[in-house]
């Protein structure tokens, strides 16, 4: 596997993923990772994958998105985290303590626009004056904006709302919405009530980039650091383990999140890539970069808003 960075100083990011045995050079029993995950990730899968066995304590804390991750990393209350790149954007422009140290490439097929089933809105083009959920500093706002810039649009052509995934998905449900920008399980529950349609996804829109990063403070920390490192390792692992088990995972997985497992094994069916950890390139700096561009050009961070400090190379 690639890795993260040639260097081994302690400030210039985490160790290699290919190096082996980083968290046996030394005891790393009275050391605790913190880690910010979501349901029925990292908790859930390092399990499943035989990757639970570390040599150091890790105490998971589970979060409902990204941004709050990001917000408790900078806060010193967390050690370890990932998140989509719009969170990046948003930190980078309040100057956050952070620093992205690998890159997690998922599937952008789970993030989608649904219309009702018998909607005449059929293109992005239709949605103009339309009542229009997503939610605020995420992907969906992301894609959405991208999605009507492309349509010749503005964000405020539309009646824009912003609701959580729970209350968005009741909003849609109940007609409150003439379409929905949305990520994750909330599509095929609405796809399976055989009301809804998939207007367009944001394959070819979100690069499915997805931030792992750390403290800064962890990174010169002898204990902390290679504990950090031999955990991404886990991770990569665990994901490979995913992809050559899809059926038994999504068998773990339904009943954590509370999902049929049916819906979730859906997921699998039409994902764009596969789930994989890459190492910090000028690619996808330049693809955060262009996240931060965008909601500049939106007017929602201040101009010159630089998000290459924040990454790890």
């Amino acid at each position: 596997m690639a890795r993260l960075t040639r260097r081994a100083a302690l400030g210039a990011g985490l160790a290699s993923l290919a190096a082996p045995r980083l968290a046996r050079a030394q005891d790393l029993s009275n050391v605790t990772l913190r880690i910010g995950t979501y349901k029925g990730q990292d908790a859930t899968l390092l399990p499943a994958a035989g990757q639970a066995a570390t040599p150091y304590k890790v105490e998971y804390h589970e979060f409902s998105s990204g941004q709050l991750i990001l917000e408790a990393l900078s806060a010193g209350a967390l050690d370890y985290g990932s998140w989509s790149e719009i969170p990046t954007a948003f930190a980078a422009a309040s100057n956050a303590s952070f620093k992205v140290v690998a890159i997690l490439q998922g599937d952008v097929n789970d993030q989608v626009v649904l219309v009702p089933k018998n909607s005449a809105i059929h293109g992005i083009a239709d949605l103009k004056g339309k009542r229009v959920g997503y939610v605020r500093a995420t992907t969906s706002h992301y894609y959405l904006l991208k999605m009507l810039w492309a349509a010749g649009l503005q964000f405020s052509d539309i009646k824009p709302i912003n609701l959580s995934p729970t209350d968005g998905l009741a909003a849609f449900q109940a007609g409150d919405l003439d379409a929905w920008a949305i990520y994750g399980y909330p599509i095929n529950f609405a796809l399976a009530t055989g009301n809804a349609r998939v207007l367009r996804t944001a394959e070819g829109v979100l690069s499915g980039n997805y931030h792992i990063g750390v403290a800064p403070a962890v990174l010169n920390d002898a204990g902390l650091r290679p504990a950090a490192a031999d955990y991404v390792q886990r991770v990569a692992k665990s994901y490979a383990w995913l992809e050559a088990h899809k059926t038994a995972w999504s068998a773990v997985l339904a009943p954590v999140i509370h999902v049929p497992l049916p819906f979730v094994q859906a997921q699998f069916d039409h994902e764009s890539q596969p789930d994989r950890i890459i190492p910090v390139s000028a690619a996808a700096i330049a693809s955060a970069q262009n996240v931060a561009d965008t909601f500049v050009k939106a007017g929602l961070l201040p101009a010159q808003v630089d998000v290459g400090p924040y990454f790890i190379t």
